[in-house]
């Protein structure tokens, strides 16, 4: 249901944020201006790959990975969303799930990369950003 151009609309539209085309085989990924990735576009290839069909599972082509925050996070993330969230060995300790993109709603999808991007944004931004959306908690 959710495409790349679907998640550079979303990022895009966020304060602070840029495109780059990725390296180690990755596509397009979004990043805070001057600092870290939030979102990129991740293929599952090699041991992974191998792992997930050993467990009867395909990664499908358009792969995003998001930042979460920390393994609570991720572990609920995963138990939410079954058929769009997954993880490879390769994250295993990293604060991060992969989305297969056509499996992910486009709602769930601007969820997690604003989420992503809260998490990695400097936290005056952050706040600023979410008061200017009436999502500031009082």
């Amino acid at each position: 249901m959710s495409t790349f151009d679907d998640v550079r609309t979303i990022a895009l539209a966020l304060p602070r944020t840029e495109e780059r085309e990725g390296g180690w085989h990755m596509g397009p990924s979004w990043r805070i201006i001057g600092g870290t990735m939030f979102a990129w576009s991740r293929p599952v290839w090699g041991r992974d790959l191998e792992w997930m069909r050993a467990q009867g599972d395909e990664p499908g082509d358009a792969v995003l990975g998001v930042r979460v925050d920390g393994e609570e996070g991720k572990r609920e993330v995963l138990a939410a969303n079954p058929r769009a969230a997954f993880t490879i060995p390769h994250f295993d300790g990293y604060p991060a799930v992969l989305l297969r993109l056509p499996e992910t709603p486009v709602d769930l999808l601007r969820e997690l990369v604003v989420e992503s991007w809260l998490l990695r944004v400097p936290k005056r931004i952050a706040r600023d950003w979410l008061e200017e959306n009436g999502m500031m908690e009082r």
